[in-house]
C-alpha cells in the first residue's frame, strides 16, 4: 500500500484529491493536514464523507509527514510549498512529493519574483521537479521524486496548442487564448468577488495581460517547440474570465498559420492532432461537427479538444475543455502519481463523466 498525505486537504483540490483517492486501489491515506480545520473529522468540512474511514484532519511537523508518507501532495498557497518540500526530502530522500501548487513549475527562480511576488529561495527544486503533464513527460514523470503538477488553465491551454506549436503550424507570436473558469478554481479562500450575489449571473475578465499562468504556458509551449525543431520563444495573449459555474474551464485560442506552402484543412488538422494524442486516453479529439464543453468532462480526468481551419482568416480556431479540479488538478496528479509508482496512469480515474 502506497502511504499518502496530503498537506491542505480541506481546500477545494484537496478534498478532490481526497474523492479520488478512496476508490483508488493500493493507496492508503494516513495524513490529511489542515491548519484552519485541525482536529476536526473531514465529514465536517465535506459533508459527503459521512461514514467513510478517514483520518481527522491535523496540523503535523515535517518531520512526522516525513515518516508516515511514501508520498506526499502538497496544496499550499503560492510562497508556502518549497520551504515544506525542501525540508521533507532533507528529512526523507525516499520520499515522493508532488506540488499542486505554483513552486515547483517555474524553471527560472527570478520568474516567481516577476509574476508571483515573492523570492524562490530552493532554486535547485526547480532543477530536478518534472513537469507534470502526463500525455507528454510521462517518462520523466516515472522516474521523478518531485513533480510539478501543471495549473488548471495551463493543462487546457497547454494540451490545445501543443501540436500547433510541436509541427510549427503557426506562428508562435500570434497565439491568442481566451479561457473561462468556474469559481472552485479560485480556491476555497473567501473573497467578495466570489461571493454568490456577486458572480452569479455575471461573467468578468480578471488578471488582464499579467495572469500569473502566462510564464508557465509560455515556458512549456517553447519547450515543445523547440522538441520539433522550432527555436523561437512562444509568446502569447492570455485573458482569464470568471463565469458562474462550479467546476469547468473552457479555453477557445486563435493563432495565424505559417506559410507552409500547403493548404491546411479541418480534417487533416484534426488527424494530426488524433496522431499526436495517440494512445493518450484522456485526451478526446472530437471530430469537426462536435464542440467541447465543460459538462461533457464534469466531474472526470478528460480533456476534450476541436480544432477548426478558418481559411477566411488564415487562422486556427482550437477549443479544450476540462474539469479544473480533476484533469486541472487532482485527476492529473493521481496520474503522476500512479506513474511516479510503476503504475498505469488511469488507474483509479475511469469513471465516466457527469450528466447532467
Amino acid at each position: 500500500m502506497i502511504r499518502v498525505g496530503i498537506v491542505g486537504a480541506s481546500g477545494y483540490a484537496g478534498g478532490e484529491l481526497i474523492r479520488l483517492l478512496v476508490g483508488h486501489e493500493g493507496v492508503n491515506i494516513t495524513v490529511l493536514v489542515s491548519r484552519t480545520h485541525a482536529g476536526k473529522p473531514v465529514a465536517q468540512v465535506y459533508p459527503g464523507y459521512y461514514g467513510y474511514d478517514l483520518p481527522h484532519f491535523q496540523e503535523l511537523s515535517v518531520a512526522e509527514l516525513a515518516d508516515r508518507c511514501d508520498l506526499l501532495f502538497v496544496a499550499a498557497p503560492s510562497g508556502a510549498a518549497w520551504p515544506w518540500i525542501e525540508d521533507l526530502i532533507s528529512m526523507n530522500p525516499e520520499i515522493k512529493i508532488i506540488d499542486i501548487g505554483s513552486d515547483l513549475r517555474l524553471k527560472d527562480p527570478l520568474l516567481y519574483q516577476e509574476w508571483y511576488g515573492y523570492v524562490h529561495g530552493a532554486p535547485e527544486l526547480l532543477c530536478e521537479s518534472v513537469y507534470g503533464l502526463t500525455e507528454l513527460y510521462a517518462e520523466d514523470i516515472s522516474n521523478a521524486r518531485l513533480v510539478a503538477n501543471p495549473g488548471c488553465y495551463p493543462t487546457a491551454t497547454i494540451l490545445a496548442f501543443a501540436p500547433l506549436v510541436r509541427f510549427g503550424v503557426v506562428r508562435m507570436n500570434s497565439i491568442i487564448v481566451n479561457a473561462l473558469s468556474g469559481v472552485s478554481g479560485a480556491g476555497r479562500t473567501v473573497g467578495q468577488g466570489y461571493h454568490f450575489p456577486e458572480c452569479n449571473e455575471n461573467m468578468r475578465a480578471y488578471g488582464l495581460l499579467r495572469h500569473r499562468h502566462i510564464p508557465e504556458i509560455e515556458q512549456e509551449l517553447t519547450a515543445i517547440a523547440r522538441i520539433g525543431g522550432h527555436d523561437e520563444a512562444v509568446n502569447l495573449s492570455f485573458t482569464p474570465h470568471l463565469v458562474p459555474l462550479n467546476r469547468g474551464i473552457l479555453v477557445t485560442g486563435y493563432a495565424d498559420f505559417r506559410d507552409l506552402g500547403v493548404s491546411l484543412e479541418t480534417s487533416g488538422l484534426t488527424e494530426v492532432y488524433e496522431s499526436f494524442y495517440e494512445g493518450k486516453k484522456f485526451v478526446r479529439i472530437l471530430p469537426p461537427a462536435e464542440i467541447p464543453q465543460t459538462k461533457a468532462v464534469a466531474g472526470s480526468n478528460y480533456c476534450d479538444i476541436s480544432v477548426r481551419v478558418d481559411e477566411r482568416t488564415g487562422r486556427v480556431l482550437v477549443m479544450s475543455a476540462i474539469d479544473n479540479l480533476v484533469k486541472g488538478a487532482a485527476g492529473q496528479a493521481l496520474q503522476n502519481m500512479n506513474l511516479m509508482f510503476g503504475e498505469p496512469d488511469d488507474k483509479g480515474l475511469t469513471s465516466a463523466p457527469l450528466w447532467p
